[in-house]
């Protein structure tokens, strides 16, 4: 099966661009990025449940969140800084995973109002270095951010 979500990793460079067209209106595929209930809903899965623990939606604010297996371990945890955020339009803020051998990277994600109801996810990751943006494609990263998109999707299409 095809995945939806589609990412461009140019050779050389140290970023990342991921795109996705939603069949949802801007707002709601804004307040999945944004809405704390929302998030844990569509980054949870059946090997964990993800918890934000905060959620400041404002220059400067502080997002934490941690997915716990079923046995109660923290399997994921990752926290950053809000640099930019503007209702319905983007949020531009750092990511940083704990016990990993990344380092922290800055995300700009953006929304694009197609029609009435379809909108578009646009997300530039940046690196570090090349080598830093390569060691995660060899992980399932591409797998894991397309089912999470499916996800989102899914979630507000059971809403309809």
């Amino acid at each position: 099966m095809e995945q939806k979500t589609k990412i461009i990793a140019e050779e050389g460079k140290q970023d990342l661009i991921i795109t996705r067209e939603f069949d949802l209106p801007l707002e709601l595929l804004f307040k999945a990025h944004a809405e704390p209930e929302i998030i844990e809903q569509w980054m949870s899965h059946k090997n964990g449940a993800t918890k934000v623990l905060k959620q400041e939606n404002k220059k400067f604010g502080i997002w934490q969140l941690e997915t716990i297996d079923p046995n109660g371990n923290k399997v994921f945890g990752a926290s950053g800084v809000t640099l930019e955020f503007i209702l319905n339009e983007k949020i531009t803020r750092t990511f940083e995973m704990e016990n990993a051998p990344f380092p922290v990277q800055l995300e700009f994600i953006e929304f694009e109002k197609l029609t009435y109801s379809t909108s578009r996810l646009k997300m530039q990751m940046i690196f570090k270095s090349v080598e830093i943006r390569n060691q995660l494609l060899k992980m399932p990263f591409a797998q894991g951010i397309n089912m999470a998109h499916d996800r989102i999707q899914e979630m507000f299409n059971q809403l309809k």
